[in-house]
């Protein structure tokens, strides 16, 4: 998905900032709040990383989020409503805004673990997901 505007390729630009000073632990899995600039007042950066079963999805959903994905193993599919379903494998990147509705999001393995990373740039106090129809 094609990113539009400078504010976009700004918060690319810190995300990509943020995540590379990110160190990984292999037994604590990241679920960090982290502080952002003052010209993002009221928002806040979340990064957790999500590791899926064989065969594991979930039930379609919205993120009150800019959601930035970012695989790390295994092959995951994702696809926002109306949109291309789309396998991703370590490395690729996935975005959805905070319209979409997050219909699909499964491990494409029915044998080996996926593990990625969420990056949420979201309004504070406001849910970071909820479940749709």
């Amino acid at each position: 998905m094609k990113i539009k505007d400078s504010w976009s390729h700004s918060i690319v630009a810190l995300i990509t900032l943020l995540v590379s000073g990110l160190t990984l632990a292999a037994d604590a899995p990241v679920n960090k709040t982290l502080p952002l600039p003052e010209r993002l007042e009221n928002q806040e950066m979340r990064i957790i990383e999500i590791e899926l079963a064989p065969g594991q999805s979930s039930a379609p959903h919205r993120h009150n989020a800019h959601v930035y994905v970012y695989v790390l193993e295994g092959e995951i599919e994702m696809q926002v409503r109306g949109g291309p379903l789309v396998r991703l494998r370590p490395g690729d990147t996935f975005y959805e805004s905070p319209d979409n509705i997050h219909q699909v999001s499964r491990n494409a393995s029915d044998t080996a673990p996926a593990r990625f990373l969420v990056h949420m740039l979201k309004l504070e106090g406001v849910p970071a997901s909820e479940p749709v129809d």
